[in-house]
């Protein structure tokens, strides 16, 4: 593995980790720290942190503990001269980044409740197209696809094709091939929801193009939607992390398509996505 892709991931997922830790510290000092915290319509709490941890989150003063696991699960950072392997340090940052991301998304919510359009389509006519996390009536009706095979899997697909057509062509190549296609974060301000909608090109739950948000942290809504998938169809209970990530490994076949430029926050999050052992493809040198 390159020491280049390590140290990038790694110092990513500090850089994260201290951005969401910031953030919480000063939600906790403009809001009561018993503010209420859930991603809306769901029993799974934040469905990341519940699956792997077993930490139930419900207020503010809850996402304190997954926080300092978060930071706890940083590695040291890769030095010039470096005798060990990169994979478990690379493993570990990337997944304290993913617990990071989850909790900047519940923070957003906090803060921002209208941000997120919790439907099964969004309403493009009132400017409603980012939908966020799948509510629980959304994961039975189509968790169960990936469980009896009608969907052969997804591909989270982070930033923006080179241009819209580009963009289209690809998104139905994988709909040919009847995967799920997760959309989340921006390349230089520009979004694959953006380029498809120019394109005239429906989205939502209801053709497998799902435009969570348009940030790097959004995509942990695929992550936890796979989660609870493994919990609410494959039996696993929370907590145990590594039932659930083996799951996931081995009945909830995924890949992250990264189209754009790899900074160190996607870095961190493309580590984190090892974990599930679903891999990385990109348009550009890594």
């Amino acid at each position: 593995m390159s020491k280049l892709v390590a140290f990038a991931a790694i110092q990513g997922g500090y850089q994260v980790v201290a951005q969401v830790e910031g953030e919480l510290r000063n939600t906790l000092e403009s809001m009561d720290a018993s503010t209420k915290v859930e991603f809306p319509n769901t029993g799974y709490y934040l469905p990341i942190i519940y699956s792997l941890l077993g930490m139930k989150v419900e207020t503010l003063e809850d996402l304190l503990k997954p926080m300092e696991f978060a930071r706890k699960l940083l590695p040291p950072h890769i030095k010039g001269k470096h005798y060990l392997p990169y994979l478990g340090p690379l493993l570990d940052a990337g997944m304290a980044a993913i617990f990071a991301y989850e909790i900047k998304e519940a923070l957003r919510i906090v803060k921002q409740p209208d941000f997120y359009f919790p439907e099964e389509d969004p309403d493009l006519e009132n400017g409603k197209k980012w939908l966020g996390p799948a509510d629980d009536v959304i994961l039975r009706k189509r968790g169960v696809e990936f469980v009896d095979g009608t969907a052969p899997g997804f591909a989270a697909m982070v930033g923006a094709a080179p241009d819209p057509e580009i963009a289209k062509m690809i998104v139905e190549e994988y709909q040919k091939r009847n995967l799920y296609i997760f959309c989340a974060a921006n390349h230089n301000g520009t979004t694959l929801i953006d380029q498809l909608i120019e394109m005239d090109v429906q989205i939502g739950w209801n053709t497998r193009i799902v435009p969570f948000g348009p940030d790097i942290s959004s995509a942990v809504f695929a992550l936890g939607f796979a989660n609870r998938v493994a919990m609410a169809f494959g039996g696993v209970q929370p907590g145990d992390y590594k039932k659930i990530l083996r799951y996931n490994k081995n009945r909830v076949f995924a890949f992250v398509n990264a189209l754009g430029d790899i900074g160190t926050e996607w870095a961190c999050a493309a580590a984190g996505c090892v974990n599930w052992g679903f891999p990385t493809l990109a348009d550009t040198d890594i």
